[in-house]
Order: structure tokens, then C-alpha cells, then sequence
């Protein structure tokens, strides 16, 4: 095996840049004229002087060139890293900015670059980082638009071999001229190809149903997904990679990309007439604009651009090694997570001191680490018409305050947790009746509304420090361990009272980086705290707020069967130690489904791991099963949450590299070295007179010999590595009972094998 060189090459003489690893090769060239082109991104090569050979170009009817009087060079033909807006290349731009005189063409031009190594943060973004400089070599490129005197800075981080083909893209822009600018349009990633033998994966989706997979093949024209909801939404996750046909789970090329951001987003795949696709992510230039003065600067956010040969598994292994260790930041990065009781659906708005109590007295007793009071602790909060934006504990409820209640929590044994939803107000609110003006919306507008609440302009800074001023001192008076910051309110009638209008544009970046700046004061100041983001369920489930908060509440639909697709196409991109799974009440809450308790709990295992009901309904028989998968969970946690996850068999059948016909779902996670590893394998509806079915396994070592145990208890049988993934497991011979299911496999059924190397 060729051993590549971990460095980022630049030869003066051809003028070409070269970011090389074992994983991948990305090469660019600065032409004849100044334009920074796009040589090659894919599987690594050589390194050579000059790569100037793979730089090509034809002529084309209808394209305008740049030289006069020939009509041979268009930029509308060829490869670029930066394309402009207007000039000869009339494809999607990554950059458009707009004069005083009303003029938007640009053409940015080579002036420098720099290679260091290490990799330096984004001001006011979450971005990924190295602990150390010889994790990452950075090189950073400036391009000069001669008339406007804006500088693009694009910023290009190779990541050591150890975490996978990526590469981390942002983009500056710095106005060095005397004019008053707008930058209308700003990608953070513009990636060219030179072909369109291409398959669309995109995860997509609502609220209760996030990020199921679809894929389609691309065609002539733009694939697109985006948000303009003010947050990454359920409905499109700000993720897509294109595959080649032939690609599956274990096998072929794949390139994808995903945003280290919060906000409105674009993500597109144009394909021009002769079949090169230009891949592009940024923040969505529909209702964007940035005033950028002289002497001012504007940061566009992170992309994450992931190179693959090997499959979806290899490339999903990729994101969730970098989002897992060098995104995500603090304490809990690297501990496996307590196992919690919230206790939303227990009781929703009616509770009492007394009756949380007894609920966090059962947990305790069967092993539960950390109860959690949701909704309804502050204010005037007995429904969801009123008390949001006042967070002071609502003393009829609690009499003693959430300090008092926390101390008597921490008395059991237990950790404490604690609902927010900051970024949100009620009209029946002292904050809103103080500062009305303090909601967004448009002047002499409908206010629209969605759950009786209002969206706080977080773009003000004085209110981000009045939520900051309020949530700081309960975190600071009582004895808080976990943080579910929850958000359930879209944004509409956009608009800033605070600002002129040639700044309403800015409204929806301010606002997200209003929520950045609070995460960045609370995480700071609490470094002990567990957060966990919650958009609604997943509604906000993307890298940025991994930066601040570790994991992410996966969806408010908590029926097992339906998170077997959530769960699933999460882990496209995301680990499952960033995936909140709570076992919930029968019948379920959103579906109405009756699902086994041990299915149930089999599912939540490959996640944070919590329940989401009031154990003293449960029988005496479930509560054993109870304490059995809580013991299961603390045995194996530390391997669940952070050992190398592949995916089995789809839900989503043949989509996306599956295999299976839908009925069933397995995956698996291995440890690092290869001695153990834990499968879930789940059947949706039993069959009669079923034919064999093998599930073959992925990620161990061939030569080593395991032994296969069916659930906490069980025979046990050996078989080889190499056998396991050659041959597999049989689903009927393998079935007996795990958590107390029935010893025959029935609807809703579940199975974890549990395999350690002699």
C-alpha cells in the first residue's frame, strides 16, 4: 500500500496547490490570468511538479470569453474554486457583491497564500479545531477583486490521515476600497466536477420524521435543498452526497459535504450542458445581505467536504470521528452520558413538587443517573400560553424553588436537569410586557405566531444578555448537571428595529450568531454542564450546534419503529453519541403504536440513552426489564456511544447502499480494537413461513474468533471474523430473548447479539 505524504504542496513554477493524505489528493492551479482553478478532488495521487496536464478546456456556442478577439477561453467551461458573479462564467457564483453604483460583477484574481500548520478558529462561529498544530495543515489562498479592492481569503484544512479524507472550507471577505458594499451572495464551498455520473443522497423530512434518506440521480439543471426558517429545520438537513451509482455502504467513491452551521442554508448540485456538476454550500442568499463597509470584514462559515472510496459506512465514519472529537468541545466530548428520566411525558404541565419527586425516587432505584424537569417549571407556566421568556421558578409549583428541588434530587443520588427554551417569549409574559419590541417583527405586519410564542431578536445583543442574565443565575443557584435547550418556533416577518435598512439583510446571521454568543457564555462559565440541544425535536440537529452542545434531542417522535429510520439516517453524518433516545410510554405519544418495552429500549441503546416516562405506571415485570437494560447500558455504554458505527441493513431498503427490503434494520457498533462489538438487529412485521435471512456483519477482525452471545443472557456459539461478514447471522437461529421479549420473533421484535474476541 502506498504511503502518501500528509502535507499541502505548492510549486511556484506551474503555480499549483496540492493537499495530499492517504485518504485523498485535491488539486488546484492559479491560470495565466489570476482565476484559481480546480485541477482534481479524489482518491490521492503522486505529487508531481506540474499538474497542468489535467487542466482542459473546449470551446462552446453561447460562451463568452476573456480574451478578445478569441473566443476559445470561457470560464463557463471550465473548473473553479471561487467563481464570480456576471463575468464569462454563467453558472451558480460563490460570491456576489454589490457596488454603490448598483454594479455586481467581480472577478477575483490570485494575489497570495500561506501554508501553516494547525488550524485557527472562526470569530464568533463554531468550527472544527486541533488540540495539537500536527493534527491539520491549513492553507489559506487570497484572491483580490482589483476594482472593488475585496479580498476572499479561502481557507482550505487538511486533516491527518488518522481522521479520514476531510477537509474543512470557509471563506473571508475584507473590503480594502472607500465604497459602501453589499454582499449579496457568499458560499462557503464550491466544489467543480468534472462529471455528472452522480446519485443525490439528501436527508429530508418534517418534524416527527427527520432525516430519512432520498437519493435520485442528478441530471442537467440544480438539485437543491435549504432552509429559510432561521434554523437548519427538520425538513432539510444541511447535508447531501453525491455517490456513484455503483456506490453502497462497504464500496465505491463518495463525496459530501455538510455545514458547520445553524442557520439558513443552501445546498446545491448544478449540472451544466456538458455534464460538469458545481457542488455548493453556504448560508442561503435568499433574504441575505451584509453591509461590508471600508475596513470591515465578513466570515462565512465552516464546510466540511468528505472524500471516500469505500462506501457510506467509510464516509459516515469520517464525519462522526471529526464532529465527535474535534467539533464537539468541553468535558462531556468524551464521557459517556448519564442515563436520564425526563419527565415530559409523564406529566406534561401537570405536576408537582411532590409527584416529581416520587417519579425521580423510582428512577433512582432502578439505576436512572440524572432526572430531568422539562417544560413548565418557571414563570407562569401552566400551558403553553403563557411564562416563556421569564425564567424564575414558578413557586406554586415548586415551593422551594428549582434550588430546593435540585438539592432534594441531589440528596437521592441523582443528577439534575433542567428545561429551557431561551430563544422564545409568550405575549403573557413580564419580559414581553417590559419590552415588547424585543419580538421579531415586521413593522405595521401580521405577527404570526406558532404554539402561542414569538421568535426574541437575538441579532440585539441586550437581549441575548437579559436570557443570559436570567439563565446564569438559576445555573448558578441551584445544583443543575444537564441543560435541554429547546426551540419550537420558525422565523418569519424578519426584520431588526435596531438597524437601518441597509442592514435587514443581516437578521438572520445576527440572530444565529446571538445564539452562538449565549451557548459560547453558558459553556463557558458552566463547563460541568451537560447541554443538549432541541429544536423542536430535530429540528436544529446539525454541526454548529454540536460545537456547543455535545448531543442533540434526535426527534420528538420517540416511537421505536419510526426511530429506526430517524436513527438510521442520522447516522449518515452524525455519531450516536450526539443522538438523544429516550424509551418512551405504549400506546406512543406521537403514532399511537404499541411497541415491546425491549424493543423499545434495543433502539434508545444506540443513543444517549433515557426514558421519557413515569415509571410508577409500569408493572412489576417491566420494572425488572427496566433495571436489566439500564444495567445492559452502564456495561456497554462507553462502546455504544463511541465505538465505530456501520449500518447493516436499511429501513429505507436498496436507498442509499441498503440491503433488505425495508422489513428489517440492524447496525452495529465495534470497538477500536476489534475485540467486541454489540448488533441491533429489528424486525418491523413477523413473517410466515419465513426463508433464511442473513445479516451480514462489517468491521471485525477476520482472523479473530467470537463468541456470540444473544442478549444479556443466552447461548453462546463462536465464529470467526472473516465468517461473520462473509456469511453473517441467522436472524432464526439466533433469536432468543433479550429484555424479557417473547422467545418467538414477532411484530415490533428486536435482537442485540453481543460479540467478544477470545
Amino acid at each position: 500500500m502506498t504511503n502518501y505524504p500528509f502535507a499541502i504542496h505548492y510549486e511556484a513554477t506551474s503555480r499549483t496547490f496540492h493537499l495530499q493524505n492517504d485518504n485523498l489528493s485535491y488539486i488546484m492551479m492559479v491560470d495565466d490570468y489570476g482565476k484559481l482553478l480546480q485541477l482534481y478532488f479524489g482518491k490521492p495521487i503522486q505529487h508531481r511538479e506540474n499538474f497542468s496536464h489535467l487542466f482542459n478546456f473546449t470551446t462552446h456556442a453561447m460562451s463568452a470569453s476573456i480574451l478578445e478577439y478569441d473566443s476559445s477561453y470561457s470560464y463557463e467551461n471550465v473548473k473553479q474554486e471561487f467563481p464570480d458573479f456576471g463575468a464569462t462564467d454563467l453558472r451558480s457564483a460563490a460570491v456576489k457583491i454589490r457596488q454603490e453604483n448598483g454594479a455586481t460583477v467581480t472577478d477575483f484574481r490570485y494575489q497570495s497564500h500561506r501554508i501553516f500548520a494547525g488550524k485557527e478558529n472562526l470569530a464568533g462561529l463554531p468550527a472544527s479545531y486541533v488540540e495539537n498544530p500536527k493534527e491539520a495543515w491549513t492553507l489559506e489562498i487570497q484572491l483580490l477583486d482589483a476594482l472593488t479592492k475585496v479580498t476572499a481569503t479561502l481557507s482550505y484544512t487538511l486533516f491527518a490521515p488518522t481522521f479520514g479524507g476531510i477537509i474543512a472550507r470557509s471563506v473571508k471577505l475584507s473590503n480594502n476600497g472607500n465604497e459602501n458594499l453589499q454582499v449579496e451572495r457568499l458560499l462557503s464551498l464550491s466544489l467543480d466536477l468534472p462529471d455528472k455520473k452522480y446519485e443525490w443522497v439528501q436527508l429530508a423530512g418534517a418534524w416527527g420524521r427527520e432525516r430519512e434518506i432520498e437519493e435520485r440521480p442528478l441530471a442537467h439543471g440544480s438539485q437543491a435543498i435549504y432552509s429559510l426558517r432561521g434554523h437548519s429545520s427538520p425538513h432539510h438537513n444541511p447535508f447531501a452526497a453525491l455517490k456513484r451509482p455503483t456506490a453502497d455502504e462497504t464500496q465505491g467513491e463518495v463525496i459530501a459535504t455538510t455545514f458547520v452551521y445553524s442557520g439558513n442554508f443552501l445546498l446545491q448540485a448544478e449540472v451544466n450542458s456538458i455534464d460538469m456538476t458545481r457542488l455548493q454550500l453556504g448560508i442561503h442568499p435568499e433574504g441575505f445581505s451584509w453591509q461590508l463597509l471600508p475596513g470591515t470584514s465578513f466570515q462565512a462559515p465552516e464546510a466540511l467536504l468528505v472524500y471516500t472510496d469505500k462506501g457510506l459506512n467509510q464516509m459516515s465514519a469520517t464525519f462522526h470521528k471529526l464532529l465527535q472529537k474535534r467539533v464537539a468541545r468541553g468535558r462531556w466530548r468524551d464521557q459517556a452520558r448519564p442515563i436520564l428520566l425526563n419527565n415530559w411525558e409523564a406529566t406534561y404541565f401537570d405536576f408537582t413538587e411532590e409527584k416529581l419527586l416520587a417519579i425521580a425516587q423510582t428512577a433512582k432505584e432502578v439505576g436512572v443517573e440524572l432526572f430531568v424537569l422539562d417544560d413548565g417549571w418557571f414563570g407562569q407556566r401552566t400551558s403553553d400560553r403563557a411564562g416563556l421568556g421569564d425564567w424564575t421558578p414558578n413557586q406554586d409549583r415548586l415551593p422551594n424553588g428549582i434550588a430546593g428541588l435540585s438539592q432534594k434530587i441531589a440528596d437521592m443520588g441523582l443528577k439534575f436537569g433542567l428545561w429551557f427554551e431561551p430563544e422564545m417569549v409568550n405575549k403573557d409574559s413580564q419580559l414581553y410586557r417590559q419590552h415588547p419590541d424585543w419580538i421579531i417583527h415586521t413593522p405595521h405586519r401580521q405577527q404570526s405566531q406558532y404554539r402561542n410564542q414569538y421568535v426574541l431578536n437575538f441579532a440585539r445583543e441586550e437581549v441575548v444578555d437579559n436570557i443570559y442574565q436570567q439563565m446564569a443565575q438559576i445555573l448558578r443557584e441551584a445544583k443543575i448537571d444537564y441543560v435541554k435547550w429547546d426551540m419550537n418556533r420558525s422565523i418569519s416577518e424578519a426584520f431588526d428595529s435596531s438597524r437601518p435598512a441597509s442592514q435587514q439583510g443581516e437578521i438572520y446571521h445576527r440572530y444565529i450568531l446571538g445564539v452562538y454568543a449565549l451557548y459560547e457564555r453558558l459553556t463557558s462559565e458552566f463547563p460541568q454542564i451537560l447541554f443538549e440541544s432541541c429544536a423542536s425535536g430535530g429540528g436544529r440537529f446539525d454541526a454548529g450546534m454540536l460545537y456547543y452542545a455535545p448531543q442533540a434531542w434526535t426527534s420528538d417522535n420517540s416511537d421505536a419503529i419510526c426511530r429506526l429510520k430517524i436513527q438510521y439516517g442520522t447516522s449518515l453524518v452524525y455519531p450516536v453519541s450526539a443522538m438523544g433516545a429516550h424509551v418512551s410510554m405504549t400506546p406512543n405519544h406521537q403514532v399511537g403504536r404499541m411497541t415491546p418495552l425491549s424493543t423499545r429500549a434495543a433502539v434508545a441503546l444506540f443513543g444517549t440513552f433515557g426514558y421519557e416516562l413515569d415509571l410508577n405506571q409500569l408493572t412489576s415485570e417491566e420494572i425488572a426489564q427496566v433495571k436489566e437494560q439500564i444495567a445492559f447500558m452502564k456495561e456497554h455504554r462507553n462502546l455504544l456511544q463511541f465505538g465505530r458505527f456501520y449500518r447493516l441493513r436499511s429501513p429505507f431498503a436498496t436507498v442509499a447502499g441498503g440491503f433488505g427490503d425495508g422489513n428489517d434494520t440492524a447496525w452495529m457498533v465495534v470497538a477500536p480494537d476489534q475485540r467486541k462489538a454489540i448488533v441491533g438487529f429489528f424486525q418491523i412485521l413477523n413473517k410466515v413461513d419465513e426463508p433464511f435471512n442473513w445479516v451480514k456483519l462489517a468491521g471485525l477482525a477476520p482472523d479473530k474468533h467470537y463468541t456470540l452471545t444473544t442478549g444479556p443472557t443466552g447461548e453462546t456459539i463462536t465464529y470467526t471474523g472473516d465468517e461473520l461478514m462473509a456469511i453473517g447471522i441467522d436472524t432464526r437461529k439466533n433469536s432468543t430473548t433479550t429484555f424479557g421479549a417473547p422467545e418467538t420473533q414477532s411484530d415490533f421484535s428486536s435482537r442485540l447479539w453481543i460479540l467478544e474476541a477470545e
